[in-house]
């Protein structure tokens, strides 16, 4: 028997290299059952019929997890998203493109989809509200030099004006603004713009302005609104921030079009 031989057939690099085979493959096995514990069941893309969600060995038992904000939630627990989509498919194969039956803008079809968060503000590590105007802390303030968008006419991809801003808000984790508040006209509720949808265009000499490409001025006016004046929601965050991203492809009727 030469030496590191475990018999005539099987050396010690043998079994290592065995041993790393069966490893990595409860590895990946444990990988692909911790996935499963969020998106499923699978759905039929044509027929919205569910699949067979599988059992036992292929999931993860639930797990009840503690989030910071107080709250548990169980997972995999198989809840599906019900709302009616309104859209209607051009065909009935796999990944058949959807045409918008309503506004899709108001409706959250295609990039304008949002997802259900949770109705609740972010916060910070000491529990402070993340995302606030600067009127409610005035620690916050425009650094010298730089133009304060307050007070600044809005334009949309038409060019004409929408409103005038009245206020920034700030993510006091990041230090960084988020959204600019937009005196729109009447409304249940202050009117939010997603700073990276906007932006400031002109000089001093000529003035300056917002200008937000994605939505036309007159659309503004539909977009959502929030319930607090000093704090934005989850839920009230992504419904915004898709409008916003889905006026680049329905704003006007062209933007749907082939650009060839």
């Amino acid at each position: 028997m030469g030496k590191g031989e475990i018999t005539g057939y099987i050396d010690v690099a043998q079994v290592a290299l065995y041993v790393f085979f069966a490893f990595f493959f409860a590895l990946v096995f444990w990988l692909r059952k911790e996935d499963r514990r969020e998106g499923y069941p699978l759905e039929s893309d044509p027929t919205g019929k569910v699949k067979d969600i599988g059992a036992g060995i292929l999931f993860a038992k639930p797990k009840t997890f503690h989030v910071r904000s107080g709250e548990t939630f169980t997972a995999p627990n198989f809840k599906r998203d019900e709302r009616p989509v309104a859209a209607r498919r051009v065909g009935s194969w796999p990944g058949a493109p959807m045409v918008p039956t309503g506004n899709p803008m108001i409706d959250g079809v295609g990039p304008a989809a949002w997802a259900e968060r949770a109705d609740r503000p972010d916060t910070t590590w000491d529990n402070k509200v993340k995302i606030v105007p600067t009127r409610a802390d005035s620690h916050y303030t425009v650094a010298n030099g730089d133009p304060d968008p307050r007070g600044m006419s809005v334009k949309g991809a038409d060019g004409k004006v929408a409103g005038t801003v009245t206020d920034l808000w700030v993510d006091r984790a990041e230090h960084v603004v988020r959204y600019l508040e937009i005196d729109a006209g009447p409304g249940a509720g202050p009117l939010l713009v997603p700073m990276n949808v906007a932006k400031i265009v002109g000089n001093r000499t000529k003035g300056r302005s917002v200008r937000v490409r994605s939505i036309l001025a007159a659309q503004f006016q539909d977009a959502p609104r929030i319930k607090s004046p000093d704090s934005v929601t989850f839920l009230e965050e992504d419904r915004i921030c898709a409008y916003f991203a889905g006026g680049n492809l329905y704003a006007t009727p062209k933007r749907t079009e082939p650009l060839l």
